[in-house]
């Protein structure tokens, strides 16, 4: 199985937004090591508590500091943006650090109605054409424009040998049939649907379109996972995210993932039902446990690859968890050596 990282690179609570990015890049190199296949930062714009709002710019950060692994987006919100500046964003990406780019691109718009009308003026109209301009896009990174096309005569430079991989991310069916009918891979946001994921992967999977770029359906699975030596250890870990959640529910949150401690007060006697809540969603274990949960997924979606994003407020115990997992899986898949002590 392979695996892979999901960053929202999230503020815990005491930590400023400075200390929260290095995290993530941090985060990046240790993934590296453990011999995760990629690593993908998420946008969000004025969102309590979560504090990258340009994955260009942390990418290169990231991209200069690490070697092999890929780096990506996860995603880039289109409707947001004009085709052609996010095609030369990630072509110079590519031109930067070779073959190790992915491209991946939402709809959702990543954060309150007054930062999508600062942004992009009418989002539900730019939603609307994100069809056309996912298309478009494509059109730029891979040179198709027909001659007539106003645009044949442009490139996005600097164009590099190998074009970012687009990725088309969602947990609809009209982002399932649009990376179908284009011919690109696609993800599901398992950890933050409600929806039937198999009905959408087949669908994906049954209408894809054959292209030069992509002979046949690629897929990965989004998905929420805490690891710990036991698995009270981390249920206890997964308090933290839960109250975080319900605390920006509450309009509150603005403090970042509080600790263990502070989560178990806010939740109180709330507690069994808040656990059940995270644990529909989340996978939470030891190593072992984890590892079974991560395997059912796969196998029920029949996915090429899991993406894992954790939330839990100490940064040594979210690297823990990535640990684990790669330990128990990677490890015993592809004799990686995890010996050494990423932190």
């Amino acid at each position: 199985m392979r695996l892979s990282i999901l960053d929202q690179s999230p503020r815990s609570a005491g930590k400023t937004e400075q200390q929260a990015l290095q995290e993530s890049m941090r985060l990046a190199q240790a993934g590296e090591e453990l011999g995760y296949t990629r690593y993908w930062i998420a946008e969000h714009h004025d969102m309590s508590g979560l504090t990258c709002p340009a994955p260009e710019v942390m990418l290169a950060y990231i991209g200069a500091q690490t070697s092999k692994i890929r780096i990506g987006s996860g995603a880039i919100l289109l409707p947001h943006y004009k085709p052609y500046k996010v095609a030369e964003v990630f072509n110079l990406l590519s031109i930067l650090f070779p073959n190790r780019i992915d491209l991946g691109i939402g709809r959702a718009p990543g954060g309150p109605a007054e930062a999508t009308i600062a942004l992009s003026g009418n989002f539900l109209e730019q939603v609307r054409q994100l069809p056309e301009k996912f298309k478009e896009l494509l059109q730029f990174l891979y040179h198709e424009f027909p001659a007539e096309h106003m645009y044949a005569n442009i490139s996005p430079a600097p164009l590099p040998a190998v074009p970012p991989e687009p990725w088309l991310l969602g947990t609809s069916e009209k982002s399932a049939i649009l990376a179908a009918e284009t011919g690109v891979a696609y993800v599901f946001g398992h950890f933050m649907s409600e929806k039937d994921g198999e009905q959408l992967i087949n669908t994906y999977k049954n209408t894809f379109t054959a292209t030069a770029r992509l002979k046949r359906p690629k897929t990965i699975i989004a998905v929420a996972a805490i690891c710990a030596e036991t698995t009270e250890q981390a249920e206890e870990l997964a308090l933290s995210g839960a109250a975080w959640r319900l605390q920006l529910a509450n309009g509150e949150g603005g403090s970042g993932i509080p600790p263990i401690e502070e989560a178990k007060k806010y939740i109180g006697s709330k507690h069994q039902d808040v656990m059940e809540g995270v644990q529909k969603k989340t996978v939470i274990g030891n190593p072992q446990e984890v590892k079974q949960q991560l395997l059912e997924i796969q196998a029920r979606y029949k996915a090429d690859e899991i993406m894992i994003v954790t939330t839990v407020h100490s940064f040594e115990d979210r690297i823990a968890s990535y640990r684990l997992i790669a330990n128990e899986i990677l490890m015993e898949e592809n004799c990686y050596d995890y010996n050494s002590d990423v932190k």
